[in-house]
């Protein structure tokens, strides 16, 4: 059992260097050994330190959701960016996409011929400058062009003076039990053949870009160039109840402390409330989830209802009802929630504090 270091005020979020680091190196060697680039989604833990790790175990960029996030990451330092996001782009959204590119390399996602259109009118003799990615839908069903639909969508954006790199997607239906391997055979397929569209058009399609934490270590053949995992750095209850990282995988964890017990009585479940709530572990909880968090302490255990300052933990009979004050870990069902609820992390290493982080692109929203 994890011992939380006494210096640490409940409810916190506490990161462990050690696992932290074995996480990032896995990723990496996984990625070279299959001649793939890794650009790692940051949107997850937004902190400038952990950016520098993933590029220093051999990351070639890194991946964000917003131009905010991209210009924090951009200021410390970092050269190659993608914006893996359909942007709709207006003009104070074009003044700070020319900053950008003064200082790194910046691809953006399109997905519509409007959007590519758009985008370009508002970068005017800038829009070379600019990268762009159009994004494929392939089998989420959130944003994204089939396949067949990418060529109407690239023309415009040359047309508009963007530089059409090449194509992207999210299986973001991975993240449903029995899906990763499926997800990863749907996002291979729709990537070749929009690849393929692009290139028969007359495309140079130099970047395929794919990839997410539950396929990203899916052995097989693959058309993709580069893969975007992201919270493969941490792990959450999710990637557990996904079977896509296992206990020893988890780097982040929030410290609660036990601040209501109630031993079963008039029907009552044996349980505890921490002080670890929503405002800190986050609110997302998929329909297959078996709750809200897990305790990895007691794996039998399960946060089965949130308020915003309050967690319930049906406590397992086959261990005693922590008593009031007690130090418990809490793993968070989707922990890019949690990172982007705290101003600052702890870094931990054997029990003792070893580092605080500021988490530097929280709120970035846009």
């Amino acid at each position: 059992m994890n011992v939380i270091p006494a210096e640490v005020v409940t409810p916190a979020v506490m990161i462990d260097a050690d696992i932290l680091g074995r996480n990032i190196e896995r990723m990496a060697a996984a990625m070279l050994s299959r001649g793939l680039n890794l650009r790692p989604h940051v949107k997850t833990h937004k902190t400038l330190e952990i950016a520098r790790k993933q590029l220093a175990a051999g990351a070639v960029g890194i991946t964000v959701a917003t131009i905010g996030e991209a210009e924090v990451f951009a200021a410390d330092g970092v050269k190659d960016i993608f914006i893996a996001y359909p942007l709709w782009v207006e003009a104070s959204h074009a003044d700070r996409l020319r900053a950008l590119t003064a200082t790194c390399r910046l691809a953006v996602g399109v997905d519509s011929a409007d959007s590519a259109t758009a985008m370009g009118h508002h970068l005017g003799a800038d829009a070379a400058s600019v990268e762009v990615l159009i994004e494929v839908d392939s089998g989420h069903h959130r944003s994204g062009v089939l396949p067949g639909e990418v060529v109407e969508v690239a023309e415009a954006a040359a047309a508009a003076g963007l530089s059409v790199q090449g194509v992207f997607t999210f299986p973001g239906h991975s993240y449903k039990p029995g899906m990763p391997t499926g997800a990863a055979g749907n996002e291979n397929e729709a990537l070749g053949l929009a690849a393929t569209a692009l290139t028969s058009a007359g495309f140079e399609v130099t970047t395929i870009s794919g990839g997410s934490t539950p396929t990203a270590l899916i052995d097989g053949e693959t058309v993709a160039t580069e893969l975007r995992p992201g919270v493969y750095v941490f792990g959450d209850a999710q990637q557990l109840e996904l079977e896509r990282c296992t206990w020893d995988d988890i780097s982040l964890t929030v410290a609660a402390t036990v601040v209501s017990r109630h031993e079963a009585a008039g029907g009552n479940v044996r349980r505890v409330v921490v002080d670890a709530g929503s405002k800190i572990l986050g609110s997302d909880r998929p329909d297959w989830a078996t709750g809200y968090g897990r305790l990895p302490d007691y794996p039998e255990a399960k946060v089965t209802a949130l308020s915003e300052h309050h967690a319930t933990v049906v406590w397992p009979d086959s261990s005693e009802l922590p008593a009031l004050g007690t130090r418990l870990r809490v793993i968070p069902n989707h922990v890019c929630l949690a990172m982007n609820l705290v101003d600052e992390v702890t870094v931990v290493r054997d029990g003792s504090v070893v580092d605080r982080w500021t988490v530097a692109a929280r709120g970035r929203n846009n």
